[in-house]
């Protein structure tokens, strides 16, 4: 049964920065490559860590919002991890 996520990742962008469109259009890929159902797209845009995170002072953030069944979400977020664009990503559950 699909269920409605949010899902937050932050890119390394970290000379990367005219190729962020084509990084958000890659993740967004691997995601209906799942069978994941992509709602909507938003560009939070770079913002600055208040810590130093993996020797990363800031990130660019973007939001997915999706259906998927949990399994298929579960195998997304372990390719994800290997990802070295990917700095953090986390999902949350709609009702």
């Amino acid at each position: 049964m699909k269920r409605k996520y949010e899902g937050l990742i932050v890119l390394n962008t970290k000379g990367k920065e005219d190729t962020v469109d084509a990084l958000v259009s890659k993740l967004g890929h691997e995601f209906e490559l799942e069978g994941i159902t992509l709602e909507q797209i938003d560009h939070l845009g770079k913002k600055t860590f208040p810590y130093g995170s993996k020797k990363l002072t800031e990130g660019y953030f973007v939001t997915y919002h999706l259906q998927a069944e949990p399994a298929k979400l579960d195998a997304v977020k372990a390719k994800l991890k290997l990802n070295a664009d990917v700095h953090q990503q986390h999902y949350q559950r709609l009702a």
